[in-house]
This record gives C-alpha cells, structure tokens and sequence, in this order.
C-alpha cells in the first residue's frame, strides 16, 4: 500500500492464505487490506491519535437504510449524548472525489444528521461542518479536535 496523506501510524498486519489483513481496533479483529480499507484505517487513527476522539465513541461499517435500500457508511463518531458528531465517507486512493461522493454522503446524511462531514480517498481530504437550520454546509480546513 502506498503513503497517504496522513501522520505516520503502526498498524498491525498479517499475511494469511495469499491475503494481507489488517487489525482494526475498534472491530476488534483483522479485516482484508484492501485499498479502501488503508485508507479507513489510517482516517480511524486519525481520530483516535491525532484528534483524540475515544474510541468508544467510534463505529465503523454499519449498516442504514436509505430510501428503502440497505447501505454501509464507513465511519461514525458519536457525541456522548447519542447523537452523531461526525460521519466519514472513505474511498480508494485511485478514486476520484467528485459531485457524486459528496452525493452519496448527503444521501447518508439525510438519514444520519451528522454535525461534520469527511470525504476522504487518503490523498484528498474534504471537511463540511452542517447547517440543519439553514439546511447547508460550510467547508471547514479540518475537523474540531475532540474537546467534550
């Protein structure tokens, strides 16, 4: 896997049956390392590390409906109270962020009504803070640090 946009973190990986894995700590076990996957990891120590999100506050590939179909985001971060903080749409580092990302986590949002946005394909990275009165969104540089 290639370097991404991120501080440096240690992962722990292993090769098994040809696959490498890779140990996601807030699921608790070794997932395939796919392209994706890198990227979802390194946004997960991100939070954890860097912004100093706790992890249980964290949740990674849940399942949602939307508009009567079943959908996975990819990352979650809670506020204490249950509501949502933050909602994180990770792509491949060779995908492209367009209109349609953005689409897609505003589809998740509707259902979610997250504070932040981040769409993130590990090179690129786009923060949104939402305006549910105005019902609109600004860009922000980055995301808040943890601080509750």
């Amino acid at each position: 896997m290639h370097p991404l946009n991120f501080p440096s973190y240690k992962f722990r990986i292993k090769n098994s049956q040809n696959r490498q894995y890779i140990f996601d700590g807030i699921r608790k076990k070794f997932v395939v390392l796919q392209p994706e996957e890198w990227v979802r990891q390194h946004v997960l120590h991100f939070l954890i590390f860097t912004k100093n999100y706790p992890k249980s506050l964290v949740n990674v590939e849940k399942q949602l409906t939307v508009n009567k179909l079943k959908k996975r985001y990819d990352i979650v971060v809670f506020n204490s109270d249950g509501s949502i903080f933050l909602l994180v749409e990770c792509k491949a580092p060779e995908a492209q962020i367009d209109q349609t990302t953005f689409d897609q986590i505003a589809r998740y949002n509707y259902e979610l009504d997250a504070q932040y946005l981040m769409v993130t394909n590990g090179l690129n990275h786009y923060y949104c803070e939402m305006d549910q009165q105005l019902e609109n969104y600004r860009f922000l540089k980055e995301i808040p640090d943890f601080s509750r």
